[in-house]
């Protein structure tokens, strides 16, 4: 026999469906990165459901973006959160990675298969110059909401000519940090709010630290290759802020260059094929995560890919968790609202520079600066869905 339900449980449950259904919708077509990911958002979940108002999303992606992690995983499982507390934000977070997570697993596997058989990869190589419009587009799309006087303006040209100068994954935290302590300056611009004492529950905290130094220690002892994996990326996103294109000079260093699990054109390969796809750019993770374990048969390149995937998802998951529980509290206070102005001018800086250094080496390339082009005019002048465009890149780098 069912239980007896009140009638605000079923609207509750359908509402709590519905936004799921969103969820995977934005998993299979939002392509770009998280910038771009923040744009579709917008228009799924402000404009279409009002689950939040534009200056809600705003805020919480600026939360994300000074935390380590995924910045729009983050961001959409914090709105699963708030919407319908742990359970539904865990759900959001499966269902939102999957998509990707699956494929990318698939590719680190067929790669391996491609290589033994010497089949070339070159129906691939119009999706970077594609994603490098992609990411211009974004940059302009939100530096258009969030540039709102001359400090932001000047906040964001600052940020970008010190991330272009100094290409560190150090300098991405840096920035924002300093970008949101400039703002916070200029508190008193803000309305006072009544404010309550901080509740902070710890237990996220812990639960973070514990796994991270518990992997660190199983691995250095066991020496298992799953283990070691998870707690490499398991650390690398405890470190990374910024998204994606922080996290892949990062992940090269570590994969490539020092433990050569990875060759230099397998990398390069998956970070082309990884941008052809929906969802999280750190899906990337599964697919080296398979290659690294591709002496162990395909069992071990599934297991690879999912150890890789829970380590690189589940620090930031763990952090958004713990803070997002105190951040109402939080921003009551007006040094942290107007703080997050400058976190997302610096935030906009970040994104034109990365945009500068993956166009460079595509300069004397006039195929590549054209397909940059060319993406850029889709974007702004069609309602093409950005799938569709990926595709056709896809399918021209076939026949061609």
């Amino acid at each position: 026999m069912l239980p007896h339900l009140t009638p605000v449980q079923p609207v509750r449950r359908i509402r709590y469906i519905i936004f799921l259904k969103d969820v995977l919708i934005l998993a299979l077509t939002t392509f770009g990165g998280p910038q771009v990911h923040l744009a579709m958002f917008y228009e799924r979940f402000v404009q279409k459901r009002r689950y939040l108002t534009e200056a809600e999303l705003m805020e919480l992606n600026a939360l994300c973006q000074i935390l380590p992690g995924p910045t729009s995983t983050q961001t959409i499982t914090a709105l699963g959160f708030k919407i319908g507390g742990p359970n539904l934000a865990y759900l959001t977070l499966l269902i939102w990675i999957l998509p990707a997570v699956s494929i990318m697993t698939i590719v680190g596997i067929g790669m391996y298969y491609l290589e033994r058989h010497n089949l070339s990869l070159r129906f691939s190589r119009f999706i970077q110059p594609m994603a490098v419009g992609f990411l211009i587009v974004a940059g302009y799309r939100i530096g258009q909401k969030v540039i709102k006087d001359k400090i932001s303006l000047a906040l964001a040209i600052t940020s970008a000519l010190f991330a272009y100068i100094f290409r560190s994954p150090v300098m991405t935290p840096i920035v924002i940090v300093t970008g949101g302590l400039i703002t916070a300056l200029t508190y008193e611009k803000q309305e006072r709010m009544e404010k309550k004492p901080l509740k902070i529950q710890w237990a996220n905290f812990f639960l973070w630290i514990g796994v991270l130094i518990g992997a660190a220690g199983l691995g250095a002892i066991t020496q298992l290759l799953p283990v070691r994996l998870f707690e490499n990326f398991y650390r690398n996103g405890s470190l990374v802020f910024g998204g994606g294109q922080v996290l892949t000079p990062m992940l090269y260093n570590e994969f490539v260059a020092f433990k050569h699990y990875l060759t230099r054109e397998e990398f390069l390969s998956g970070l082309g094929l990884v941008q052809a796809l929906p969802g999280p750019v750190f899906a990337f993770s599964s697919y080296i995560g398979a290659l690294s374990m591709r002496n162990e048969g395909l069992s071990g390149q599934l297991l690879g890919g999912c150890v890789s995937t829970a380590g690189i998802f589940l620090p930031g998951t763990f952090l958004i968790f713990f803070v997002y529980r105190f951040w109402e509290q939080l921003k009551r206070y007006r040094v942290v609202r107007a703080s997050l102005d400058g976190v997302n001018a610096a935030s906009t800086g970040l994104t034109a520079a990365a945009a500068i250094v993956l166009f460079q080496p595509m300069g004397p390339h006039w195929t590549s600066v054209a397909v940059v082009l060319i993406t850029i005019g889709i974007l702004l002048y069609t309602r093409i869905p950005p799938f569709i465009i990926v595709l056709g890149g896809l399918l021209a780098g076939i026949i061609l």
